[in-house]
């Protein structure tokens, strides 16, 4: 039997284009040294490539300018590296080709150095008001501020009590802030400062602030579009064992698998990370090919490092099937996995030609399909054409808010002839009573099967904040207001993607 699952996505707009305000750069100025025992590196051969890497290393966004000749200061210790020759596209300085590990003719007073671009987008660390004050006074806040006739200093020391580690204490710029608040009960939360104040309140047992961090992360994780603050949150959620905001941060990241695959922070997931990711059938996708695509990129790119078993693992967690059928048979051609793993590929390639190739009561007929291969059988959010469409909420026109689009009854090329019917669509958004008596709220999605098709349209360069499933052929959307515990976005500025997707049962 085969049904269908229809699915509402509402996607932000790009960042830095709509809600994200406006972006500025700041110089970062950096004397290049390497870790372990210090020491410094010569500028012999350094360039703009060479920089480039030290900014990419070191999480910046980009290189402004590459600096010689001491410019910030002689430095001490070794001088590592000389005659660097990066192409730019390197992760770190020691991956590119140099002369040989402290084997230099330069003095310090040729230390190279960079300047990086910081971005500093006016709202990436928005302050988020927690009052909770209930009464108290006004005036203690004041005093703290104002610190006359302090009786008491605050002293951050390390785990081994050495009262000079606090510039390595991550959370210290936020412990003033945290103890004004057991003042005031008030306090600013930013990207920066939310999971610092949320392990001190828990560790102090302050449980309301605590609380009322956690909501907050669903609001903050949208606002770092580098990714780095979403994946630290999953990391310290599973450390804490805080499973409502482990589970916040991994469906944020599956909503938005494609943004985060071409983020920044993608290339230094840990394989747990990918693990807990790729299990997940709420990954939106354009479709499974582009999953595998990128994973085996991943693979490649972190080398012997992941070892041939998690490879394997990870490879697992790719549902073969749901690859139409001429794109599963390049794969012995393209992969640049298939050789090392052709066991694992050619059996996944089996079950994928199979479905492909045969109704689901016939493989179940024949064949006993145990829990862990149960997943492989059922598809994630696919937005590539021709499973969705989107409509643009910025169009005026009324005539924007609706489309029409067909798709297949079935992925595989076997099942797209002439003699299968597709299934044709109308997508439509409704903005107020006039357009839908029916409707409760606005705005209200319909989706609904018709006869007549429009050209298909669709949009990329988006942030998937909501995933909501239709009943009726209706699905009403939630406001800001109404949904406490989402990504809120600013009212008109998101789109409406219709995803259709398959389920054989």
């Amino acid at each position: 039997n085969r049904g269908i699952t229809l699915w509402l996505l509402l996607l932000r707009h790009v960042p830095g284009l709509c809600w994200w305000g406006v972006s500025m750069t700041q110089r970062v100025e950096w004397r290049c040294t390497t870790r372990g025992n210090g020491g410094t590196v010569c500028d012999d051969g350094w360039d703009l490539a060479e920089a480039q890497v030290v900014c990419r290393q070191m999480k910046f966004p980009g290189v402004i300018s590459a600096v010689t000749g001491g410019t910030y200061g002689e430095g001490s210790g070794s001088i590592w590296l000389d005659d660097m020759d990066c192409k730019g596209t390197e992760k770190s300085l020691s991956s590119c080709p140099f002369k040989g590990w402290a084997l230099t003719d330069c003095s310090h007073k040729e230390d190279a150095g960079v300047v990086c671009e910081r971005d500093t987008d006016l709202t990436s660390d928005t302050a988020h008001f927690l009052d909770q004050s209930l009464g108290l006074s006004d005036d203690l806040g004041e005093l703290f501020d104002r610190g006359d006739d302090c009786d008491f200093l605050i002293a951050i020391q390390s785990p081994t009590g050495n009262r000079d580690g606090e510039r390595n204490q991550t959370c210290s710029p936020c412990v003033t802030s945290f103890i004004r608040y057991l003042y005031t009960r008030k306090i600013d939360v930013t990207v920066s400062s939310a999971q610092c104040l949320h392990k001190l309140a828990s560790k102090f047992g302050v449980k309301r602030l605590m609380q009322d961090t956690g909501r907050l992360f669903t609001v903050l994780l949208p606002e770092d579009p580098s990714f780095y603050t979403q994946v630290s949150l999953y990391q310290y959620s599973v450390q804490t064992g805080d499973l409502l905001l482990q589970e916040n941060c991994l469906q944020y990241l599956a909503w938005n698998c494609e943004a985060l695959i071409n983020s920044p922070a993608w290339s230094d997931l840990s394989t747990d990370f990918l693990m807990a990711l790729l299990a997940r059938s709420d990954l939106v996708v354009p479709d499974e090919g582009f999953l595998l695509q990128e994973l085996e990129s991943w693979i490649n790119e972190k080398g012997d490092s992941t070892g041939t078993e998690s490879q394997a693992a990870l490879l697992g967690h790719i549902r073969f099937p749901m690859i139409p059928a001429e794109k599963l048979y390049d794969l012995q051609f393209t992969s640049e996995l298939y050789r090392s793993h052709e066991k694992l590929y050619r059996v996944s390639m089996l079950r994928g030609f199979q479905f492909n190739a045969l109704s689901f009561d016939t493989l179940r007929k024949h064949k006993s399909i145990d829990s862990e291969e149960e997943h492989d059988y059922h598809p994630r959010i696919y937005t590539a054409e021709p499973w969705s469409v989107t409509i643009n909420s910025t169009n005026k026109e009324p005539r924007q808010y609706g489309k029409s689009f067909t798709t297949p009854n079935h992925n595989s090329v076997i099942y797209q002839t002439k003699e299968t019917n597709p299934v044709s669509w109308s997508a439509k958004v409704f903005k107020n009573q006039q357009e839908c008596s029916r409707c409760i709220s606005f705005p209200t999605a319909r989706l609904s099967l018709q006869s007549s098709l429009s050209q298909n349209q669709t949009n990329s360069g988006r942030y998937v904040f909501h995933v909501q499933d239709f009943k009726n052929d209706m699905a009403q959307m939630p406001t800001n207001i109404s949904l406490a515990l989402s990504y809120p976005c600013p009212e008109g500025q998101y789109d409406f993607r219709f995803v259709v997707r398959p389920v054989y049962i």
